[in-house]
């Protein structure tokens, strides 16, 4: 028996009566999917199939390997063909590593001379097999216009859908066999890992981060314990902001720049902190101010004092009214005494027709929940002159009549 190895090219004739022809010369795959090596082949009557293989990188003098036999491909080729004329093949999960030219080989009996044939048809399939990239821009700004590529390192030669996924999840109505996606007018919701896959495969492309940069949005002031505020306690005012890149916070008191920084903390802190804050987020895009919060700092009373209407003078029979002053947070209750006795509450105390029994000493007492003060003044009533006026009227007919007498005797 004598083996013969012949070959058809397209510009010679090796063995005349043989023959085969590859549907597609080239194929480009996508990794994980099943490839299917369409052929047909010929060969000269007086002869009989007695098998049919796949071959790759035939060396002349060697014999060639039979895939179907490799445990690298056993289990992944399937012989679709026949042994009259189809030879079409079919070759599953098939990786980078698969990229190689293959050959049809087949062995033939000649039914007269009972020796056999193996034959290889050339030239042979060259199969790619590509993964899936996506080319995106490093970043895009908000409003801008981006296009993404669904790339593979040769052209594919089954006709795809191409299919698009944003943090995992299809973007069903994106599918196109355009193998890019158009995102108009870009918004910040756009952001994601973008991979791409072909319809009805398995395989899907490494993600690739878009990054959508915008100016700050939604800035807001949350205060650490929302609770009373008491003097003397510690304080955190952070701000929250929604921007791309992250914003540069400034701190206002009114209209002045108090800090920096996500965080302001006041320790130790006093009636002198109350009043509106707001943070001012901003980055390169633009800037936004949050809306304003107020500090309300409560206290107990300080800087109690009274004073006195009519401030000079107090004479009997006049009217006085005393008043009490009082710095405090919330506002305090204010209570009148003489000496240690209660005379009145409220912050004026007055007495109308004033007098000496009105003499003394006066407090008034500040008081609210954090705290008591209290603040003196001494009254002194002078007495009210008055002005008498005498009439004397003298008799003088008598005085006369008492002159005469006196003289008589």
């Amino acid at each position: 028996m004598t083996d013969f190895f012949a070959g058809f090219r397209s510009d010679c004739l090796i063995l005349a009566g043989w023959s085969v022809n590859y549907r597609h010369s080239h194929i480009c795959a996508l990794k994980n999917s099943s490839v299917i090596m369409s052929c047909t082949y010929t060969y000269p009557t007086g002869y009989k199939i007695k098998n049919v293989s796949l071959t790759k990188n035939p060396v002349k003098g060697v014999e060639p390997p039979d895939l179907f036999e490799d445990p690298e491909y056993s289990q992944r080729l399937q012989y679709l063909g026949d042994k009259q004329k189809n030879c079409t093949i079919r070759l599953s999960h098939v990786t980078q590593k698969d990229s190689h030219e293959y050959y049809f080989r087949l062995i033939a009996d000649k039914l007269d001379l009972f020796n056999n044939v193996k034959w290889i048809g050339y030239p042979g399939v060259t199969l790619t097999v590509t993964d899936l990239q996506v080319e995106a821009p490093e970043r895009v700004t908000e409003g801008d216009s981006v296009r993404l590529t669904c790339k593979s390192s040769c052209a594919l030669t089954d006709r795809a859908t191409f299919i698009w996924y944003r943090n995992s999840q299809p973007l069903t109505e994106r599918r196109d066999r355009n193998n890019q996606l158009l995102l108009q007018s870009v918004r910040r919701e756009d952001a994601g890992r973008y991979s791409c896959a072909l319809q009805e495969h398995t395989y899907i492309s490494p993600a690739v981060h878009l990054n959508v940069t915008y100016p700050p949005k939604s800035a807001s002031v949350s205060i650490t314990g929302s609770g009373e505020i008491v003097e003397g306690d510690s304080v955190t005012l952070s701000c929250s902001s929604d921007s791309n890149p992250p914003a540069e916070i400034s701190w206002f008191k009114g209209g002045t720049i108090v800090g920096s920084g996500r965080i302001y903390s006041i320790s130790n802190i006093s009636s002198d902190h109350s009043g509106e804050y707001k943070c001012k987020s901003r980055n390169k895009h633009g800037e936004k101010d949050s809306d304003t919060v107020t500090l309300n700092i409560t206290y107990p009373p300080k800087s109690v004092s009274v004073s006195i209407s009519p401030s000079d003078e107090i004479v009997e029979g006049d009217s006085v009214t005393l008043s009490c002053s009082s710095d405090s947070n919330p506002p305090a209750e204010i209570i009148w005494f003489k000496g240690e006795a209660f005379v009145g509450s409220g912050r004026i105390y007055s007495i109308s027709k004033i007098s000496s029994d009105h003499s003394g000493e006066y407090k008034c007492k500040s008081r609210n929940k954090h705290g008591e003060k209290y603040s003196a003044v001494t009254l002194n009533i002078k007495c009210k002159l008055v002005m008498v006026k005498v009439t004397v009227t003298l008799n003088t007919l008598n005085i006369r009549q008492n002159q005469r007498t006196n003289s008589v005797m």
